[in-house]
C-alpha cells in the first residue's frame, strides 16, 4: 500500500472525558476494520481532565465506506462519551470568501489555491464593495455584490447566508471583511467561520490602529486567526504569531509587516482547519498538528 499524499484516508477526531482505554478501543476498532493509522496526534489535558485525538486512516483496505464507518463507530462514540466526527479526506472543502476593500488576504488565498497549496473549492467571493469583481472573475470564481448599510444589514447578512448554503460550503473565511456579522449569522455556522485581525485589539481600534501603535512605540506587531462568535473578536483563536518591529521602522512599515503576518496567520489557520486538526472546547482551542 503506498502511503504518499495520494492515498485516500478518512481523518478522525475526538475529544472524550479523559479515562483509561481510549486510544486501546479506538486502534483496535481500526485494526478489526483492516484501517491503516498513518498519522497520529494525541493530547490530554490535565487540568480539565478531557483527552483528544486525530488520526488519519488509510483507506484501502477498510471493507467500509465513510458511512459504514460512522455507524459502527457509533457505539465506542456513546461508551466514552465522545465528540467526535469522521471526515473524507479526498472530499475538497468548500471555502466561501469574503472580502471589504483591503485585498492582501483575498490575494494570498487565490494565489495559493491556484498553486494547489490550499486544496479546496471556492465557490463564490462575496464583498460589500465592487472593488475586487475583475480580479476575481479573471480566477473563473462568481463574485457577489452584497452592499451593506446600517438599514440594510439584516437584509445584507440574509444574503450571504443564502449564497453560503447554495454554494453547499464548509467554511466562510472573512479575508479582511471590515463588517461585524450578525448574531443570527454567527449563530448559524458555529465553528465554520474563520476571521483574521491584527494584534493590537483591544489596545488600539478604530480605522488607523498600526498609526496609533506607532505613536505608542509598540515593539511586536501581529496578528489572530479565530472562528467567529456573536462576542466581536472573542471567538476561540486557532492561530496567532508576531513580529519585531523595530525603533526605526514608521506607521507604513508596520502597516506592512502586519499585512504580510495577517496573510501567514490566516492561511495557517485555515489549513488546520481544513485538515480537521482543530478541535473547539469552549471558548478555546486543541489544535492536533
Amino acid at each position: 500500500m503506498s502511503t504518499t499524499s495520494d492515498t485516500r484516508r478518512f481523518t478522525l477526531t475526538l475529544s472524550a472525558p479523559d479515562r483509561v482505554g481510549i486510544v486501546a478501543a479506538v486502534s483496535a476498532f481500526i485494526a478489526e476494520h483492516h484501517g491503516w493509522i498513518i498519522e497520529a496526534t494525541h493530547h490530554a489535558d490535565e487540568i480539565e481532565k478531557r483527552f483528544y485525538m486525530r488520526h488519519e486512516i488509510a483507506t484501502d483496505s477498510l471493507p467500509i465506506s465513510l458511512e459504514g464507518f460512522r455507524e459502527r463507530f457509533a457505539r465506542i462514540g456513546r461508551e466514552f462519551s465522545m465528540d467526535w466526527k469522521v471526515t473524507d479526506h479526498s472530499k475538497k472543502k468548500r471555502v466561501v470568501i469574503l472580502v471589504s476593500k483591503l485585498e492582501h488576504c483575498l490575494y494570498d488565498l487565490l494565489a495559493r489555491w491556484k498553486a494547489g497549496e490550499l486544496d479546496i473549492d471556492i465557490p463564490c467571493v462575496i464583498s460589500n464593495h465592487e472593488t475586487w469583481r475583475s480580479f476575481v472573475e479573471w480566477h473563473g470564481i462568481p463574485f457577489h455584490y452584497v452592499p451593506v448599510t446600517a438599514e440594510t444589514k439584516a437584509q445584507a447578512y440574509d444574503e450571504v447566508q443564502r449564497l453560503y448554503e447554495d454554494s453547499r460550503a464548509d467554511t466562510m473565511v472573512l479575508a479582511r471583511y471590515m463588517q461585524v456579522l450578525s448574531p443570527k449569522l454567527c449563530a448559524a455556522y458555529p465553528g465554520q467561520i474563520i476571521n483574521i485581525h491584527h494584534s493590537f485589539l483591544p489596545s488600539f481600534v478604530g480605522a488607523k490602529p498600526y498609526h496609533q501603535a506607532y505613536t505608542r512605540g509598540v515593539k511586536l506587531t501581529g496578528a489572530t486567526c479565530h472562528y467567529v462568535t456573536e462576542d466581536l473578536d472573542e471567538g476561540p483563536i486557532i492561530e496567532q504569531d508576531v513580529i519585531r518591529v523595530r525603533h526605526s521602522d514608521r506607521p507604513d512599515d508596520l502597516v506592512r509587516l502586519g499585512r504580510d503576518i495577517e496573510k501567514a496567520v490566516l492561511a495557517r489557520g485555515l489549513r488546520y482547519h481544513l485538515e480537521d486538526r482543530v478541535l473547539i472546547h469552549g471558548n478555546k482551542t486543541i489544535v492536533l498538528r
